[in-house]
């Protein structure tokens, strides 16, 4: 069970309230866990003994601890973080070089997980092998951000919410999280470099064009067509891929605003020539991004990554075809199970056989 304690940063800082506190206490102890990455009211020292004692007889601040941590700091890192109620969640901190004449800068990435487990059951995804046990909360989505950037050192640039659950099924813990995160005085990363992830939660989409920050859409496409598709996404039975793209044209003509298509590439399911061309082709209609992705194996599942020559053939198509801008992005992390939900599903594996 989650300890009787409520977590503070699950409130918007706007909103805190400690009886008998001055708001420039209130103040300190903001600048302390935004701007300062600490969760923990004992290292806040700029506040007297006595009111760092009560603070934490009454709140938690810690909403999760890493577990298990693989990789290193200069490659994809991925997190295993065990909450306060012992279930387990992951994120990924992923850097890429970036830079021109001579000018060279890593910039970090972290996939955000916003559930435990994930009820829609994609083929491809470890996530939802053991189904969903719960919505994550505001601020244990916000943890996962100020971990990883104590982790590495330095600030996050770029934000992907594509990691364990769906994004758009916890929109009500979601989008107070992407206030502090857009907040100057909460965590501070502008909305062009956050991306939710969704896989087709048609109503959701609509809510989210209403959402005024001009975040990132992407969309789980993964197949070009029907038949394809329900092989993949048991979500595209409740919302079939004209219904989907219908609700993508409607959020474009709200937010004015690229949405990118990814497709994951799995062999002998998805990567025949003929999606290539749908692929372009919903491309096209949407002037959105096509970001191809080679399967990343899975422990338990079958499906298996193309062969090299068969995603560079697709890909050679979707460009010929015109569709408005293509990547191939090689997932990186293979080495560390760096897929969503691999490192969750080892350790419940350990925990049973224990």
């Amino acid at each position: 069970m989650i300890k009787n304690k409520p977590l503070l940063i699950d409130q918007p800082f706007e909103k805190w309230q400690f009886e008998g506190l001055p708001s420039y206490r209130i103040e300190q102890v903001r600048e302390w866990i935004y701007e300062k990455g600490i969760l923990d009211f004992t290292k806040m020292s700029n506040l007297p003994k006595d009111l760092r004692n009560g603070l934490e007889k009454e709140w938690d601040l810690m909403p999760m601890e890493v577990a298990r941590e693989q990789g290193a700091r200069d490659t994809t890192q991925k997190f295993l973080l065990k909450l306060r109620d012992h279930q387990f969640i992951e994120s990924v901190l992923i850097p890429a070089t970036q830079g021109t004449k001579g000018v060279r800068a890593t910039r970090l990435t972290l996939c955000v997980s916003t559930q435990v487990g994930c009820a829609l059951g994609c083929k491809f995804c470890a996530s939802g092998l053991e189904g969903l046990k719960r919505n994550l909360s505001t601020g244990e989505i916000l943890g996962q951000i100020i971990l990883a950037r104590e982790k590495a050192g330095k600030r996050i640039d770029n934000l992907v919410f594509m990691g364990m659950g769906e994004p758009l099924a916890n929109l009500p813990a979601l989008i107070p999280a992407l206030d502090i995160i857009l907040s100057p005085k909460g965590i501070g990363i502008g909305a062009r470099h956050i991306t939710l992830s969704t896989s087709g939660l048609v109503p959701k989409i609509l809510d989210l064009a209403k959402y005024p920050a001009q975040i990132r859409l992407a969309i789980s496409l993964h197949g070009g067509d029907d038949q394809t598709r329900n092989k993949i996404m048991p979500i595209n039975e409740r919302y079939p891929l004209n219904e989907l793209l219908e609700a993508c044209e409607k959020f474009i003509d709200a937010r004015k605003k690229m949405i990118t298509l990814e497709y994951i590439l799995i062999k002998g399911i998805n990567d025949d020539l003929s999606q290539a061309s749908l692929l372009a082709k919903h491309a096209r209609r949407l002037n959105a991004k096509v970001n191809l992705i080679p399967y990343n194996q899975v422990e338990g599942l079958n499906w298996k990554r193309p062969e090299i020559a068969q995603i560079n053939s697709f890909r050679d198509l979707v460009e010929k075809e015109k569709a408005p801008r293509v990547t191939l992005r090689m997932e990186k992390g293979h080495d560390i199970d760096a897929a969503c939900g691999q490192l969750r599903l080892q350790e419940h594996t350990i925990i049973k056989n224990k």
